[in-house]
C-alpha cells in the first residue's frame, strides 16, 4: 500500500491517480482522520507523560509522610482518559488502514494515461504472423476433433469454463509447463519452486487482492483459506514479515501452479476454449530487488517471459499498460499478446509488472543493506512466464494443418516424444496407456 504520509503530502497527485485508474473510490475523509489520530496520539502521549511525573511525585510524598490521595485520583482519572483515547485511536487506525488498502499504486511517470485496453501503447513486436492456405480452426474444434481437449465432460462433472485435457492434450499441457520451468531455471537464473496452492487471508492481503477483490477469489467454506489466483501469491508472501540480506538480491523465482479464478467481472467474455478458464495452470516469475535495481529487472523479466514464445516460434507483440487498465498494485506493466489466428488478433498470455515497495508495505517485506543500515522495503516484480493455457492454444492454433493435425514445435519435441498430434497417433498413444 501507499505510505500515509506519501498520500498526506501528495493528496491531489493520489485523487488525480484514482481518476485516472478509473478507480471511484473516496479517500475525501483520509486526511481528517490522519489529523485526528494525530492529534488524539499528542493528547494521549501528553497525558502519559503527565502521568509518570505525578506517579513519580506519588512515590517521594510517600516516602516524606505526606497525603497522595489526591494524585493518585488523578492518576487513575488520567489512566482511564489515556484508555479511551487509545480506543479511538485503534477504531481510527482500522478505518485508516482499511482506506490504505484499497488505494491502487501510483503509476510509474512514464506510464501511459489512458481510460482502457484501447489506449495501450505497442512496444515491439516479434515473428510474422503464419499466412494459411486455409482456413483456420479455433482451438477449441481443433482440440474437440483430435480429441484432446473435452469442456463438455467437464462441464457435466464441475462447470462451465473447465477442460479436461486427454491423451497427447494432457501431455502437451505438461510439456508446456516443463519446458518453461527448465527454461527459466537453467537459462535465466531463477530458483525453480513448488508452492501450495492454498493462502491465507493476510498472504491474499500482501499482494492486494484483498480487500477489494474478494469477488474474484475461491474461499474455501468455514475457513480463512483461499485457493490461489496466481503464484504471484505465495511466492511475494514467501518472504513476508522478514528483513532479506542486501547480498542476496535479487532474488529470483520461478514457480509453477494451478490458478482458480472465479472471474466475477468477465460474464460473457471467451466462454468457449482455453483463454478464460477458472481453473488454469500458469508458470510465474516473482523477484525482491533492491529500489534501484528493480527497473532493470523489469525489463530482464520481460525477455524471459518473451524468450518462452520465441522459442517455441508464436508470433507476440509487447504493449505497456495505460493507467485504466493496469492492475490494482503495478507501478508499471507490459503485457505480452501471442498471435491468434482465428481471430486473427494478438491476446495477453503474459503480463510483467514492478509493484515497487506497494506490496512490501502490505507484507513488511524488507532487507538490510548492511549490519549497520535500517531496513528499507524491497521492491517486488511479478510476471508470467507464461500462462500455460493459452500456450496450448496458441499452439493449437498456430500450428494447425490442413488435415487436422498439429505439428509439434521444435523446442517441445523432446518433452513430447512425438512430432505431431493427429486422430491416429492420439488413438495409437491412448492404445499405448491402456
Amino acid at each position: 500500500m501507499l505510505d500515509i504520509k506519501y498520500v498526506r503530502e501528495n493528496f491531489d497527485k493520489v485523487k488525480r491517480m484514482l481518476t485516472r485508474r478509473n478507480n471511484d473510490l473516496n479517500i475525501d475523509s483520509l486526511l481528517d482522520l490522519d489529523q485526528k489520530r494525530r492529534d488524539l496520539l499528542t493528547e494521549s502521549d501528553d497525558l502519559k507523560s503527565k502521568r509518570n511525573s505525578m506517579s513519580k511525585q506519588i512515590g517521594g510524598k510517600i516516602k516524606a509522610g505526606e497525603d497522595v490521595s489526591e494524585l493518585q485520583a488523578e492518576v487513575r482519572s488520567a489512566g482511564d482518559k489515556i484508555t479511551e483515547l487509545d480506543a479511538q485511536i485503534k477504531e481510527i487506525d482500522a478505518e485508516l488502514k482499511d482506506l490504505l488498502l484499497h488505494i491502487p499504486n501510483m503509476p510509474a511517470q512514464d506510464v501511459p494515461v489512458g481510460k482502457d485496453e484501447n489506449d495501450n501503447p505497442e512496444i515491439r513486436r516479434w515473428g510474422t504472423p503464419r499466412k494459411f492456405d486455409f482456413t483456420p480452426k479455433p482451438h477449441w474444434e481443433i482440440g474437440k476433433d483430435l480429441n484432446i481437449l473435452d469442456a463438455d465432460r467437464a462441464a457435466k462433472v464441475t462447470g462451465t469454463r473447465f477442460t479436461f485435457y486427454r491423451g497427447l492434450g494432457a501431455r502437451l499441457e505438461r510439456a508446456c509447463i516443463n519446458f518453461m520451468m527448465d527454461l527459466h531455471a537453467d537459462k535465466h537464473g531463477f530458483i525453480e519452486m513448488l508452492a501450495p496452492y492454498i493462502a491465507n487471508r493476510d498472504s491474499m492481503i500482501g499482494t492486494g487482492q484483498l480487500p477489494k477483490f474478494a469477488a474474484d477469489m475461491f474461499k474455501l467454506e468455514g475457513l480463512d483459506y483461499y485457493l490461489v489466483p496466481t503464484a504471484e501469491v505465495p511466492m511475494t508472501n514467501y518472504h513476508r514479515e522478514e528483513i532479506l540480506d542486501a547480498e542476496n538480491l535479487p532474488e529470483r523465482y520461478a514457480c509453477y501452479t494451478a490458478c482458480f479464478r472465479a472471474e466475477a467481472g468477465s460474464a460473457g467474455r471467451d466462454t468457449r476454449g482455453l483463454i478464460r478458464q477458472h481453473q488454469f495452470n500458469k508458470v510465474e516469475l516473482i523477484k525482491f530487488t533492491k529500489p534501484e535495481e528493480s527497473w532493470n529487472e523489469l525489463e530482464s523479466m520481460v525477455i524471459a517471459a518473451e524468450d518462452v514464445l520465441r522459442t517455441l516460434e508464436l508470433p507476440y507483440r509487447v504493449i505497456m499498460l495505460c493507467t485504466g487498465d493496469m492492475s490494482f498494485t503495478s507501478a508499471k506493466t507490459y503485457d505480452l499478446e501471442v498471435w491468434m489466428p482465428s481471430q486473427e488478433k494478438y491476446r495477453e498470455i503474459s503480463s510483467c509488472s514492478n509493484c515497487l515497495d506497494y506490496q512490501a508495505r502490505r507484507a513488511n517485506i524488507k532487507f538490510r543493506r548492511d549490519k549497520k543500515s535500517k531496513p528499507e522495503f524491497v521492491h517486488t516484480l511479478n510476471g508470467s512466464g507464461v500462462a500455460v493455457g493459452r500456450t496450448v492454444a496458441a499452439i493449437l492454433e498456430n500450428f494447425q494443418n490442413e488435415d487436422g493435425s498439429i505439428t509439434i514445435p521444435k523446442a517441445l519435441i523432446p518433452y513430447m516424444g512425438v512430432e505431431k498430434i493427429s486422430k491416429e497417433e492420439t488413438l495409437a498413444e491412448l492404445l499405448k496407456e491402456e
